[in-house]
């Protein structure tokens, strides 16, 4: 089998990549990569895997790579996925995401492909959620509150159209929080955690900066989540869309404490009012009872765990 993975040098596609190699050793393994594309996360394992240079906002550096990789299965990861830049760049924002998927629907059809097609959604889709509507099941109304959100929502429902419109073998997952070694240090838990062993190696004043620590998510190990990944392609119904996540959800303070138990240092806590969103959703917390049904995943490494992990890898990193 010949997979390709849009994006396999960020955190999730480089874990995707790891994990196919480790569990699937008949599967080759294409990824796209620009000139510019940062090799860090995939330098250990980059002769292992076949990459080809492709953007996916350039339509025809899409066709050339395609008609070359002729991918059985495709996970689409390649995106802007970093909320609060979607406030900044909304229009770079849903480029990348909506059209960019667009391209690589397009660059398909033209060259008479039809691979099995992953599209990674994400929970912020559901946006403004009623507290009856917790936890939210795939039916539940979707009200993104950020361009990143829309931007998602947008793959979702692409995926949907072109699946009824034209026969393309897509599924849809909507993967909620997921955190864990290489996640850029914008992100939330991964932010907290080099702000942390900065402080432990006197790199920066003992005071860690945060946003809204009320914010309650449902946060799972990305190599939980690759799996789910691996394993929606392999049962997922064409055309239908997936949850994934463990169903509790925690308070970003409780994550804060959580890593803070990890270390010595002493710190104070003081809230940036640059890291405040223009509009935060409260909550989100998935029933993924649906793909829990269909596959039989389940979560198997506890947060601790991922946390420790986090953590020791911004030890080795700063």
């Amino acid at each position: 089998m010949r997979v390709l993975i849009t994006g396999i040098t960020g955190f999730a596609g480089s874990h995707l990549a790891e994990y196919i190699l480790a569990n699937h050793p008949d599967v080759r393994v294409f990824g796209f990569v620009r000139w510019r594309s940062r090799m860090d996360n995939i330098v250990h394992i980059q002769d292992k895997v076949e990459l080809h240079e492709a953007d996916i906002k350039d339509v025809i550096s899409l066709k050339k790579a395609l008609a070359d990789i002729k991918p059985d299965r495709i996970f689409h990861l390649a995106a802007q996925s970093f909320v609060p830049a979607s406030w900044r760049l909304p229009a770079e924002t849903f480029a990348i995401n909506a059209i960019g998927q667009i391209n690589l629907f397009e660059a398909l059809l033209s060259l008479k492909l039809n691979p099995k097609i992953h599209i990674a959604g994400s929970s912020e889709e559901y946006g403004h959620v009623n507290p009856d509507e917790v936890p939210m099941k795939e039916t539940n109304p979707l009200r993104p509150l950020s361009p990143y959100a829309v931007s998602k929502v947008a793959q979702d429902l692409l995926a949907y159209q072109y699946f009824k419109s034209y026969g393309m073998k897509t599924v849809r997952t909507r993967g909620f929080n997921h955190t864990g070694p290489r996640r850029g240090d914008v992100f939330v838990t991964s932010n907290f955690a080099k702000q942390i062993a900065e402080i432990e190696k006197r790199k920066k004043e003992p005071v860690i900066h945060v946003g809204n620590l009320e914010a309650k998510r449902d946060f799972t190990d990305v190599r939980d989540i690759v799996r789910a990944y691996w394993l929606a392609a392999e049962k997922g119904e064409d055309g239908e869309v997936y949850n994934v996540g463990t169903g509790k959800a925690m308070a970003m303070k409780e994550m804060l404490d959580m890593l803070l138990a990890l270390s010595k240092a002493k710190v104070k806590i003081k809230v940036d009012p640059e890291r405040l969103r223009p509009s935060d959703v409260p909550i989100l917390l998935s029933d993924s009872t649906k793909f829990v049904s269909l596959t039989g995943w389940k979560p198997q490494i506890p947060l601790e765990q991922t946390f420790k992990d986090l953590l020791n890898y911004w030890r080795e990193k700063v």
